[in-house]
């Protein structure tokens, strides 16, 4: 892939004039953001927002109330969250399991661990692989780290950062080395990095048909022209 021509700094700034704004996270709590990753699948935000709102309302967010309620319950409430309510109960459960027997239902502690412990600890949960905890330990304010979910990761990749690989793990990693320097320590700035580089990915650098010429960063990605001829 080409060179990149725009920093990180000015992708962000380019994509906050564009969008405006983006709107903060749902939690900055590590068990409720393990919650809200687990009880809907493959649905668009307002869903994931309005089943994750029935479900608290419900059963609340401590790991004993969880632990505790009937899987079927739990299905039946978050039904409206995608396929596999049950197998999502499941996690939902598992989760509160992992919390109150090895961390005593404070996930905090595990935020005060050494990095590479706080990251195990956390990929402990379901749904959580490496860049989960990147999200888990930004979103709580604990490490400044570009967290990238899989719309963001492909959005940096066509502007230039990093390597695709047929293992995404291995991707993920790339992307984050080549942005590693231009990161900072501004946790509510990466913050806001993640959120619109997720929306772009989501609303113009799709997977498949991506809206280039909408794009504010048309004219200097290297990906745009082989989409545009497209």
């Amino acid at each position: 892939m080409p060179r990149k021509t725009l920093t990180l700094r000015e992708i962000i700034d380019t994509l906050e004039a564009h969008y405006g704004p983006p709107p903060g996270p749902e939690s900055s709590d590590p068990f409720e953001l393990i919650l809200l990753e687990n009880v809907a699948y493959l649905v668009d935000d307002t869903r994931r927002l309005e089943v994750w709102t029935t479900f608290k309302r419900q059963f609340g967010t401590k790991p004993a109330n969880i632990r505790e309620a009937p899987t079927g319950a739990i299905a039946k409430v978050i039904e409206r969250g995608g396929m596999q309510p049950e197998r999502r109960a499941e996690k939902l459960k598992d989760a509160a399991e992992i919390a109150f027997t090895e961390f005593k239902g404070n996930l905090r502690s595990v935020l005060a661990l050494p990095e590479k412990q706080a990251r195990k600890a956390l990929m402990k949960f379901p749904g959580i692989g490496e860049p989960g905890a990147d999200k888990l330990l930004l979103f709580t304010g604990t490490l400044p780290v570009l967290a990238l979910d899989s719309n963001g990761l492909r959005a940096l990749l066509r502007l230039g950062f990093g390597n695709e690989s047929p293992n995404y793990a291995t991707t993920y990693r790339s992307v984050q080395e080549a942005v590693a320097k231009q990161v900072g320590n501004d946790c509510e700035w990466l913050i806001e990095a993640h959120q619109l580089l997720r929306q772009h990915g989501q609303t113009l650098c799709k997977r498949s048909s991506p809206k280039c010429k909408q794009c504010p960063l048309f004219t200097k990605c290297p990906a745009a022209p082989q989409f545009a001829r497209a």
